[in-house]
């Protein structure tokens, strides 16, 4: 890999991959005479921002290890340096004993694949596009993760303000007798192209997070349903296309969310991560 910052050097993490050529996720780290310390890290961002973005892109995903970023004051001074699109940021302020990872799936190789085992399916609902069904609940349901008040959901405790900020992302809304909403988005494309990468045609949906769930559902545009095992093979070209790796206390990663598909695995406590976009 052709490598021309000399502000930055890189190094290894467990469990990165190589895809067509690329590391991911390319771990950078400042060169052996360098200070590791919060001001340091910032100054040679502010250097490089147009390498930095070229990175991102062209790597999709970019871990900056071994610098001394222990709080979630200093993650916010990164943050804030906001010149990177449509991209996800992630810092590891406390990692847990075991578990709790965030595998991300460079999310054209989905696309690739599911070509490769569906090819008339997948050319069929790109060109009807997805439908998108969630219910929101009266109330916040703390004993599930998918169990969002639509309070919550729409920032807004106003039913009226909820309705605005629902119609103004493309949705229609529908209230329930118990005091829930349905809310309907549709049609949403299942793979996109996005200029500056390499013209992939990404896996740009979330048809696995949807479908088949508790307050979810995803069928084609026209309402015809997608088959089960579809949906469950699917799900497993993502986990076996995953990466991920172990999270180190300072750790800051950069994802480009056009390219990527992310989770987080289930951890033991104690556990603690913050996440910000940056749009």
């Amino acid at each position: 890999m052709e490598f021309t910052c000399k502000d930055f050097k890189v190094g290894k993490c467990e469990r990165e991959k190589l895809v067509h050529g690329e590391t991911m996720p390319l771990v950078l780290q400042l060169p052996t005479d360098g200070k590791n310390d919060m001001e340091s890290l910032l100054e040679a961002l502010g250097r490089n921002k147009e390498w930095f973005e070229e990175m991102i892109i062209k790597n999709s995903a970019v871990l900056l290890r071994g610098f001394d970023v222990t709080s979630a004051e200093e993650f916010n001074d990164i943050v804030e340096i906001k010149e990177f699109p449509k991209k996800v940021i992630l810092f590891c302020e406390v990692p847990p004993p075991a578990g709790g990872e965030t595998p991300f799936v460079p999310s054209f190789r989905v696309t690739e694949r599911m070509l490769e085992e569906f090819p008339e399916f997948v050319e069929e609902l790109d060109k009807k596009g997805l439908r998108y069904t969630f219910t929101a609940l009266s109330n916040d349901d703390k004993s599930s993760m998918r169990g969002r008040g639509w309070q919550d959901a729409f920032g807004t405790s106003d039913p009226a303000e909820a309705e605005r900020r629902a119609k103004a992302l493309g949705m229609d809304v529908e209230w329930l007798p118990n005091g829930g909403v349905k809310t309907i988005l549709g049609p949403r494309s299942l793979t996109r192209v996005f200029d500056g990468r390499k013209g992939r045609r990404m896996w740009f949906n979330t048809l696995v997070g949807m479908q088949g769930k508790e307050l979810s559902s995803a069928t084609m545009a026209d309402g015809s349903e997608i088959p089960e095992k579809i949906v469950r093979r699917c799900e497993e070209i993502i986990e076996e296309e995953s990466i991920q790796f172990k999270w180190e206390k300072g750790d800051v990663l950069f994802l480009d969310n056009y390219a990527l598909l992310h989770g987080r695995r289930p951890s033991l406590p104690p556990r603690r991560g913050l996440v910000a976009t940056c749009k």
